[in-house]
């Protein structure tokens, strides 16, 4: 088989692009630390309220200006109901699902995260500015879906 010399050129353009891609997510990956989690905490949900920490939901002051809220999702419920930390905190959200996979977004935030049951997921976010954020559900979990949503209030 004779090949032309443009689909010459072409296979190696290309077989180069491929490789330059290949070198530069493993480079992401293992240099810079962007690969996704490998490790996963899992939790039987069906023994969630028997579970640390998942077994006293609330917010927990940490470390000076640092706060952990563990919370639990459920069918158009996020439990603790309300949040209220201090302006300038970093908040460690600790995670998880009763029932099906929810969505966690605050509106004016960056933060967005997925949960679902049997895993256990943690999300940092600082809240520099005071004010009430909005923290809604953006997975749709049943037919009240447009009604979990809860307010963190930073004061």
């Amino acid at each position: 088989m004779k090949m032309h010399l443009d689909e010459k050129i072409w296979l190696i353009i290309s077989f180069g692009m491929i490789m330059g891609f290949m070198f530069f997510t493993g480079y992401q990956t293992f240099v810079l630390g962007m690969g996704p989690p490998s490790e996963m905490e899992t939790i039987d949900p069906q023994r969630v309220d028997e579970t640390a920490p998942f077994d006293e939901p609330g917010v927990y002051q940490i470390g000076e200006n640092e706060y952990e809220v563990v919370m639990t999702l459920e069918i158009f419920s996020f439990n603790p109901g309300e949040i209220e930390i201090p302006a300038g905190s970093t908040v460690h959200f600790t995670m998880t699902s009763k029932d099906v996979t929810h969505g966690v977004q605050v509106a004016g935030t960056n933060m967005n995260a997925m949960v679902m049951p049997g895993h256990v997921q943690r999300i940092t976010q600082t809240f520099r500015e005071p004010g009430e954020y909005l923290m809604l559900c953006n997975e749709y979990c049943g037919t009240g879906h447009q009604f979990m949503a809860t307010t963190i209030t930073v004061k």
